[in-house]
């Protein structure tokens, strides 16, 4: 299949330069021309232009300032720059802010510009065909997103229907009836839902919409530890929220992110320690909500403190999904969030985290 013409525009305020250039290049290209930047703008507005061309010195309206113009609203065209005279500081201004790929000096030799128009061209073409690659991943991306948000939904049912026989197992008390059957069971079937959870979550959090609610930090702090703590009695939990400010964020993240803290805190405690505790600690003022997680469990090690936040990492002593954390992390670049942590084996974890407030 044969590509059409390169489709070049080439603006400049002094005829004959105008009939020179199609003369010399009208066979090779499908040549456009003006006489004024603003002319050039019109051409721009009805046709597909690939390379535009323009010459520096013109009245009104310099090349450069031209392509700085049109940056925005036709950022594809490859920009060509036909000077006559030296101007240093604007070629170096317009290079640097990538207003124009070359410039040529005049009077311009033909092979030189020809050169220039076709690497340019290429230039364009790489250009399309990225964004046309990105538009493709992008698409198969959420297809393959939906799709394991669509067998991650309908798995969890058939499960919650097993954990929901162990739970009348338990209460006919026949749970040990079977040797260590039924806690196989339950161990392997609330595994399955911890991984299920997260790759639901994983996939909501991946999604662009965000929620714009009011937050009630003492409620939701509530709600999630009642959640987590149910089957783990032995921990207690030192809360401060301080929230005398309304505060406006995304719930469905916040949630996200402090769940996931929480539920970490809890679950990797020291089972030789008779004193878990948790404390949380949130301050909220008309600018952000300052959040402070700290438990005395197991602790990180300091080599893996840059590592936790990547996907799938587990150290030694974590037996969850490498998710978690991860999770945490995109949530909070979702919602241009910040998070630090600091950790010593001897004392436990503390994450402080800083969520703007939309109000």
């Amino acid at each position: 299949m044969t590509r059409s013409p390169v489709k070049v525009l080439y603006i400049d305020d002094e005829e004959n330069n105008l009939i020179a250039f199609k003369a010399s290049f009208r066979r090779q290209y499908e040549i456009y021309t003006a006489n004024s930047a603003a002319e050039g703008l019109k051409v721009l507005e009805n046709l597909p232009i690939e390379v535009i061309i323009a010459d520096q010195k013109m009245p009104q309206t310099t090349g450069v300032e031209f392509f700085k113009s049109i940056t925005t609203t036709f950022p594809d065209p490859v920009r060509i720059l036909l000077t006559g005279y030296t101007d240093i500081s604007a070629l170096a201004d317009a290079i640097n802010h990538g207003d124009i790929y070359r410039y040529i000096t005049k009077p311009w030799n033909d092979l030189e510009l020809h050169n220039s128009i076709k690497n340019a061209h290429d230039a364009y073409r790489s250009k399309i065909d990225l964004r046309n690659k990105i538009k493709e991943l992008e698409k198969t991306n959420d297809e393959l997103n939906r799709f394991i948000y669509s067998i991650s939904h309908e798995l969890r049912a058939p499960l919650v229907s097993v954990i929901g026989i162990v739970n009348l197992v338990k209460m006919e008390g026949l749970y040990h009836s079977s040797g260590e059957y039924w806690e196989l069971i339950e161990s392997c079937s609330s595994k399955l839902d911890y991984y299920i959870q997260k790759t639901l979550q994983y996939y909501k959090n991946n999604k662009n919409v965000t929620d714009k609610s009011e937050i009630d930090f003492k409620h939701l702090v509530n709600e999630i530890i009642e959640l987590y703590a149910y089957s783990n009695k032995d921990t207690t939990f030192n809360i401060n929220i301080n929230q005398a400010q309304k505060f406006i964020g995304d719930s469905f993240r916040i949630e996200v992110i402090l769940g996931n803290l929480i539920s970490n805190a809890i679950k990797y405690q020291k089972t030789s320690n008779k004193e878990k505790t948790v404390e949380i600690s949130i301050e909220v003022n008309k600018f952000s909500a300052e959040i402070l997680i700290k438990d005395n469990g197991l602790g990180i090690l300091n080599e893996h403190l840059e590592k936790i936040f990547t996907q799938f990492f587990k150290s030694k002593n974590n037996q969850g999904s490498g998710l978690g954390l991860f999770i945490v992390k995109e949530a909070l670049n979702k919602i241009n969030g910040k998070i630090s942590v600091s950790s010593d084996l001897d004392y436990g974890t503390t994450f402080k985290i800083t969520i703007p407030n939309a109000t």
